[in-house]
C-alpha cells in the first residue's frame, strides 16, 4: 500500500501481518480523491476506523490542515504513528486517538468540534439479506451525534462491503456511489445541508471502480 497522491506520493503504508487491518485498495482510494479533486486541500479531517493511517495520511499529503483519527487497537496506532513519520508528513497537523469510535464520536460532538471531511472505512459486516445490517458501517449511519461532527458543506465517506445491504436513516442524503469488486463507497451530506464543493465525476479508466 502506497500514499497515492500529494507531497507524500509514492510512500508506503506499513500495515501489520494478519487481518486485523483491511486498507482500501489503491484503485479504490485513488477513485474516492479524484472524486473530491481539491476538496480535501484546507479540508479538517475526522478519520474514524483510522488503522495504520492510510486514508487519513493521503488527506494529509493532499493538504489537509487537520487530521483527528480515532482507532481503538494500540498496536495499529503504533503503525500509524510510525507511517507518519516514514511519509515526512507534519505530526503537529495530527490527533491521533486510541478509543472506540463510538465512545469518540458523542465526545467529540459535546465538545463542539466541527469537520469538513469525515471518512470512514469500517471492518466489514456480515451479509444481511432478510435483516437489519448491524455492521459498524450501518452502526456509524445511526449514530445520531455523528451529523453534529459536520461543519457547512462537509461530506462524510463510508466503506463497506457489497454483501451488507444498509438502509439509509433520515439524517443523512447520498451523493455518491462507487463500487469496486466487493467494496461500496458511499459520499453522504446531512439531509438538508447545502452542497458542498461539487464533487468531480473522473474519467473512468480499465479497472477503476464505476457508479452503478
Amino acid at each position: 500500500m502506497r500514499i497515492i497522491g500529494g507531497e507524500a506520493a509514492g510512500r508506503i503504508v506499513h500495515v501489520p501481518e494478519g487481518l486485523g487491518v483491511r486498507p482500501m485498495p489503491d484503485k479504490v482510494k485513488l477513485a474516492v480523491f479524484n472524486s473530491l479533486g481539491g476538496f480535501v486541500d484546507g479540508a479538517r479531517v475526522l478519520d474514524l476506523f483510522s488503522g495504520t493511517g492510510a486514508l487519513g495520511h493521503e488527506c494529509l499529503s493532499r493538504g489537509a490542515v487537520l487530521l483527528h483519527s480515532v482507532e481503538k487497537s494500540d498496536k495499529h496506532a503504533r503503525f500509524y504513528r510510525r507511517n507518519l513519520v516514514a511519509a515526512g508528513l507534519s505530526a503537529t497537523a495530527v490527533e491521533l486517538r486510541v478509543d472506540d469510535v463510538f465512545s469518540a464520536v458523542p465526545q467529540l460532538a459535546a465538545a463542539g468540534r466541527l469537520f469538513d471531511l469525515v471518512i470512514a472505512d469500517p471492518p466489514y459486516g456480515e451479509k444481511n439479506v432478510g435483516r437489519r445490517s448491524t455492521s459498524l458501517a450501518q452502526r456509524l449511519l445511526d449514530q445520531p451525534d455523528l451529523p453534529r461532527l459536520l461543519a457547512p458543506g462537509a461530506l462524510f465517506i463510508l466503506g463497506h462491503t457489497k454483501r451488507d445491504t444498509l438502509d439509509i436513516p433520515p439524517a443523512w442524503k447520498e451523493r455518491k456511489m462507487l463500487k469496486h469488486g466487493d467494496t461500496v463507497i458511499r459520499f453522504f451530506k446531512p439531509a438538508g445541508a447545502v452542497d458542498p464543493v461539487e464533487i468531480v465525476e473522473p474519467e473512468p479508466s480499465e479497472g477503476e471502480p464505476t457508479e452503478p
